[in-house]
């Protein structure tokens, strides 16, 4: 089976560094894949193994890969030893990143972005590309304008005007370099209509978007139980509470709209009503890369007796993240490669606002991601 090029956008954060980090200890045979859903046992499917996936990508910051690890593994988010260990293997993903895109650029700056990736594809030899945003969550688009046909982007990005927000530009250049792409953040990234198009004129496939990956996933689960049931949930309240570069992004309010606006919708997906309540986000420094989510529900059952429900969730964001990372690329690959093409909706279990459908239920999400990797079998 050919080798499957990965291409990050955000390559030298931590998802990407522990997606890196993770998948060289895999093919070195000292770490088991343990949190990727695409190979628990009797998965169905027919993917790239981990140990075929080539690394690259683009990021702002000039930080070495091998760097980001040592930080990462003296905060105990990776084993102390794997830094060294698989030194040669974060030096070559390393050797493959390129200077990301800064707002300001121009539209010109899109060339460049489909050339990079063009050119990871020619020196590896690779048959396919999937290209994932694991980037720092964008402030919502505002003004700039919603592209409805194709031919009027690329006339504004030919004249060199910087109308795109970075995730939608970087989706446009993976689309016009033929490549499939993953939304894992909030951002704007493929969902512009001109973007639907030039990825079905190019025949690719994507996903998208914010990795469900704590809180969320616990909301996923527990909201369908009370539907299930017929307990009517009166409100659901929240509060995050995370350090790192994530959490450093949504401290400010722009950006962390659009992460609010993708946690809230899922109760209310799923019980089919608004619920009171919504999930606040605190930037706490000291935390770094751990997060904690503790949830308030109100409930009310046979006779209107009134109840409640809490819960605490505590995790390694990029340590729940970046497993989903392998899942998808090779998904996406393994859709690109049997003909699929625009948006994957069957995807929709690893995402908080999934594209191409408005299921929010875990357990439904779950079953129809299986009777698709069954089909790409």
């Amino acid at each position: 089976m050919d080798k499957l090029g990965v291409w990050l956008i955000g390559a030298r954060g931590s998802v990407a560094t522990t997606a890196t980090v993770g998948a060289a200890a895999i093919k070195a045979g000292v770490a088991s894949p343990q949190g990727c859903v695409s190979e628990s046992p009797g998965f169905p499917g027919h993917l790239v193994p981990i140990a075929d996936l080539v690394f690259g990508g683009h990021d702002i910051t000039e930080t070495s890969l091998r760097k980001r690890a040592e930080q990462l593994a003296r905060a105990g988010v990776i084993p102390p030893d794997l830094p060294g260990l698989l030194a040669s293997e974060l030096d070559a993903a390393d050797a493959e990143i390129r200077p990301g895109h800064v707002p300001g650029d121009g539209g010109r700056a899109a060339a460049r972005l489909i050339g990079d990736i063009a050119g990871f594809r020619a020196r590896h030899g690779l048959a396919r590309v999937v290209v994932i945003n694991v980037s720092s969550t964008e402030p919502p688009a505002g003004s700039r304008p919603e592209f409805t046909r194709l031919a009027d982007l690329e006339e504004r990005l030919a004249a060199g005007d910087d109308v795109l927000p970075p995730s939608s530009l970087y989706a446009y250049a993976a689309f016009h370099a033929g490549c499939g792409y993953v939304e894992f953040t909030p951002s704007t990234g493929p969902t512009l209509p001109a973007l639907a198009e030039l990825a079905a004129q190019r025949g690719v496939p994507y996903a998208g978007r914010d990795g469900k990956t704590g809180e969320t996933l616990v909301k996923s689960a527990l909201a369908p139980m009370f539907a299930g049931r017929a307990l009517r949930v009166r409100s659901w309240s929240g509060l995050n509470l995370l350090g790192g570069g994530d959490g450093a992004t949504l401290a400010d309010p722009a950006a962390r709209s659009s992460k609010q606006l993708s946690k809230d919708q899922v109760v209310a997906g799923v019980l089919g009503e608004p619920v009171e309540g919504q999930t606040h986000i605190d930037y706490v420094a000291d935390l770094g890369d751990w997060k904690t989510a503790w949830d308030h529900v109100t409930f009310e059952g046979f006779l209107g007796v009134r109840m409640a429900m809490q819960f605490t969730w505590q995790g390694c964001d990029s340590a729940l993240a970046a497993p989903l990372v392998l899942d998808l690329a090779r998904l996406v690959a393994r859709a690109h490669e049997k003909g699929r093409h625009g948006v994957l909706p069957e995807l929709a279990y690893f995402f908080k606002s999934p594209l191409g459908t408005d299921e929010h239920a875990l357990a439904v999400q779950y079953a129809r991601l299986r009777a698709f990797a069954e089909e790409l079998s």
